[in-house]
């Protein structure tokens, strides 16, 4: 199994599976949030669920190692890329041709991809399960009960124009960082004949923009609603 770390397949095969991994747990976070939309009580039941029990805890752990080998693997193989170029790389005035400018630009995206996961970690994993886990019960956030009340959350955090502004910036760069390497992955694991190669672009574009657009509606949502002060039928 060294072939795994030592080789260049390996690598990008580790790399492509562990992205595949955290895009059905953004799936399952998107599907979660969308909940409080038709009911703030059945989220927060979710979040009280998950909380700080261990089985929450052994899966946050297990998403940490999965995204600390995605992030290691990709400066692996970015490195090893330019490396491999050398001054070639200076040398390309025009993008080569059928090279989408998200494959060009994975590692840029991925750098926005990690600040914006830093904010929501701020935003939400610390008032949530970390308080938990230090027995924080009283945030100090007006309208928020606790660590369960990830509704109470939302609403406070959205209702801030900067975060609102942060977010959608994060979520654009992350539906271009998910748009190719999420068809980039499933070409890795062997879907790479010709008949599939543009079925699995349109596919993963579509996919990407469902989990993205969830996420976002969600964000203006609850902006939208602390704009009419809960008076627009939202």
């Amino acid at each position: 199994m060294s072939w795994l770390i030592k080789s260049s397949i390996g690598r990008k095969l580790v790399m492509s599976i562990s992205g595949l991994a955290l895009i059905l747990f953004l799936t399952f976070h998107m599907s979660m949030n969308l909940v409080a939309l038709f009911s703030e009580e059945g989220y927060n039941a979710i979040c009280e669920f998950l909380g700080a029990n261990w089985y929450a805890l052994v899966g946050t752990m297990g998403l940490a190692f999965l995204f600390i080998v995605h992030i290691v693997y990709a400066f692996i193989l970015t490195y090893q890329n330019r490396k491999a170029r050398g001054n070639d790389r200076y040398g390309v005035v025009d993008k080569p041709k059928g090279v989408e400018w998200a494959s060009q630009n994975m590692m840029a995206l991925g750098v926005v991809v990690i600040l914006g996961l830093a904010l929501h970690f701020f935003n939400f994993w610390a008032k949530m399960q970390l308080a938990e886990i230090i027995g924080q019960h009283d945030l100090g956030i007006d309208g928020v009960s606790g660590p369960t009340d990830g509704a109470g959350l939302i609403r406070y955090t959205f209702s801030n124009p900067i975060f609102v502004v942060l977010y959608l910036v994060w979520l654009v760069a992350l539906w271009f960082h998910l748009s190719h390497g999420f068809w980039s992955s499933l070409h890795t694991i062997g879907f790479n004949n010709k008949i599939w190669f543009n079925r699995l672009r349109c596919l993963s574009n579509v996919y990407t923009t469902i989990i993205v657009l969830g996420f976002a509606v969600v964000v203006l949502y609850y902006f939208i609603q602390s704009l009419c002060g809960g008076a627009c039928g939202l």
